[in-house]
């Protein structure tokens, strides 16, 4: 006899809410960590051919290869607040921005001269070590919430998918993204089984790695908020932990745009330090007009690709959605798309700004996981082969800011 609708209902309410955590055991960090390792391998295996095609083509072109990965664009302002502190502020001779160091959050130039002073490698090798320690911590942690989700495949697939994306090749440069999402995916994989502190402690550390940092927040807090609201439902005690988890989640990003209010003596001086970037968010306004420019007019490819890049990402959210992920997960990928689709100027930058979003490649691993191993095994070498050359061009060659 099939299930009753009642027990069809309950499963589901199952399978999509944020499972409780499991019995402390016995290193279980150890276990986990072999689990993920066949991910891991793939992952550092794709990124490393990455940093060698980069080399060579950088050698090729005269650049020394460090130099590219380590100080090209906001890689060099973050050595720079490293090594001498916040201050520097840049007025070209052209246009009207003002580019102030403030504009980067603290956590990561503050790890490089933490680092850097008891490991005396050198501040650009300590910030390549960061960046690329966090990648690895991060892919663990993709494949650790893709696993909890959705079996050992998926994970698996989930953290190739990230690993080959087009813009992947900024997580081998001294650049944010890595430790933030590094964070973020720690922190959701504690939300999904209740670890209230723990993610909200991942999420303050998320907070002051950059702007959107808040993304991790407002995932905890989703999810510590439809906790309670599950608790009330049933009659139950209270959770104070969650309650603490929605209060502090946010005291990171908070805590560092409160500081730069009071060193500029204004409430939002962060925001008007951006605006002098060329920064602001006008709700998708300047999206929409470089849209219409790429459609009436043209540009170059990277151009095309982010137009490309963003409109997926919106259309994986709706996969999301219909798909009835965890809240939190969903909490997650909405901030983070409403910050880079909102958003003014670096229009090519937008990718980057997508790619901690790991959890809207979850439909894809999802449906690839059904597949015959010969047409993933096609499908992921394809997509090798794009994102390491496509990878290559954008850090060596196109002028476009990343």
């Amino acid at each position: 006899m099939g299930d009753s609708p009642t027990k069809t209902s309950n499963a589901l309410t199952q399978r999509f809410t944020p499972r409780p955590a499991s019995p402390p055991q016995r290193r279980p960090w150890r276990f986990k960590l072999r689990k993920a390792l066949p991910a891991l391998t793939l992952f550092a295996s794709v990124r490393l051919t990455g940093v060698i095609m980069a080399t060579l083509w950088s050698l090729h072109l005269g650049k020394h290869p460090r130099t590219v990965l380590g100080l090209e664009w906001d890689g060099h302002w973050y050595w720079h607040v490293s090594q001498y502190g916040y201050g520097l502020v840049i007025r070209p001779k052209w246009g009207h921005s003002v580019f102030n160091d403030l504009a980067f959050f603290p956590l990561f130039p503050g790890l490089i001269r933490a680092v850097d002073t008891v490991l005396p490698i050198g501040p650009v090798n300590v910030a390549l070590l960061i960046a690329w320690s966090a990648a690895l911590v991060a892919a663990w942690g993709v494949y650790a919430v893709g696993e909890l989700l959705h079996g050992r495949r998926v994970g698996f697939l989930l953290v190739a998918l990230w690993a080959l994306m087009p813009h992947a090749i900024i997580l081998t440069m001294a650049y944010t993204e890595p430790l933030m999402t590094a964070f973020a995916a720690w922190s959701l994989y504690a939300v999904l089984t209740r670890r209230w502190l723990a993610a909200a402690t991942l999420a303050v550390l998320a907070g002051l790695c950059r702007p959107n940092g808040l993304a991790v927040a407002a995932a905890v807090v989703t999810g510590a908020l439809a906790h309670l609201w599950q608790l009330r439902r049933a009659g139950a005690p209270t959770a104070p932990r969650a309650w603490a988890a929605a209060a502090t989640a946010p005291l990171g990003w908070l805590g560092y745009v409160g500081w730069v209010g009071l060193r500029t003596h204004n409430p939002v001086g962060y925001f008007h330090v951006q605006s002098l970037w060329g920064s602001r968010f006008d709700f998708g306004r300047y999206t929409a007009h470089m849209f219409k420019h790429l459609v009436v007019g043209h540009d170059t490819l990277v151009v095309y690709l982010t137009a490309a890049i963003i409109l997926g990402s919106v259309l994986l959210f709706v996969f999301c959605v219909l798909n009835r992920m965890p809240l939190p997960l969903l909490a997650y990928c909405a901030v983070l798309i409403v910050i880079a689709v909102g958003g003014t100027h670096f229009f090519t930058s937008k990718p980057r700004f997508l790619l901690p979003a790991f959890p809207l490649l979850i439909p894809l691993a999802r449906h690839l996981a059904r597949s015959r191993l010969r047409t993933i095994v096609v499908l992921l070498t394809a997509l090798a082969v794009v994102s390491l050359f496509y990878g290559t061009y954008l850090l060596t060659v196109s002028p476009r800011a990343l």
